[in-house]
């Protein structure tokens, strides 16, 4: 049974996978930041208030997921409530960085290329195309450390301030954070204060590919 419970709790999971707040997912999808708050889940007289079929069109629109991936986490949420669904789990494939910036093993659009992967479990359906990125190093410090795993959605849109994977026709793979892209360039900040922001020619990018979650 569809729950509002439910359907609240998936939409601060939807939030959290996207690496997001409650008010910062309202904020992407142009809506009032306070849109989601907890207050505003209920009315003064108690009654429970329902997010409009507009805001979960939005939303989703705004993170580049997909209805499923919601109805997704709404039946999981179900499951932890009462036990009684199984958890989804989707396969993707596992890349170093040092395979991404090597030659054949991407296509020009970003995604892993042939076969043979080896493959990491993620929670929930995986939007088509998702693979999962392997740090090394510690060049992304002090937010992702060696070890650590991107997701990476080279389906999903990319906008200002999105967390990106980039990759140079040179081989050079590299997490920023966006800060500008035209036709002429992008603009890239990074992560390690201790690294300086990058701007890059856009004849030089191979792809870019937007950072949808992280397994820290």
């Amino acid at each position: 049974m569809l729950s509002h419970e439910r359907v609240w709790a998936a939409i601060d999971a939807l939030a959290a996978r996207y690496s997001l707040s409650a008010s910062g997912l309202a904020r992407r999808a142009g809506l009032d930041s306070t849109a989601f708050n907890k207050s505003k889940r209920m009315s003064s007289d108690g009654r429970p208030r329902w997010p409009s079929t507009e805001s979960l069109a939005k939303i989703i629109e705004a993170t580049g997921s997909s209805l499923d991936e919601l109805v997704a986490l709404i039946e999981e949420k179900a499951a932890a409530a009462g036990g009684a669904l199984p958890r989804q789990t989707a396969p993707v494939p596992l890349v170093g960085f040092a395979q991404a910036g090597a030659g054949g093993f991407f296509d020009d659009a970003g995604f892993p290329a042939g076969e043979g992967w080896d493959l990491i479990e993620l929670p929930g359906r995986a939007p088509e195309g998702t693979y999962a990125l392997a740090i090394q190093g510690d060049s992304m410090l002090p937010l992702y450390r060696h070890g650590d795993v991107l997701i990476v959605d080279p389906n999903a849109p990319v906008r200002r301030g999105d967390r990106v994977v980039v990759k140079t026709t040179a081989g050079e793979v590299m997490a920023k954070v966006l800060e500008k892209q035209t036709t002429k360039a992008i603009d890239l900040l990074s992560l390690n204060p201790e690294h300086e922001n990058r701007t890059i020619p856009a004849t030089e990018v191979e792809w870019v590919a937007r950072v949808i979650w992280a397994s820290q």
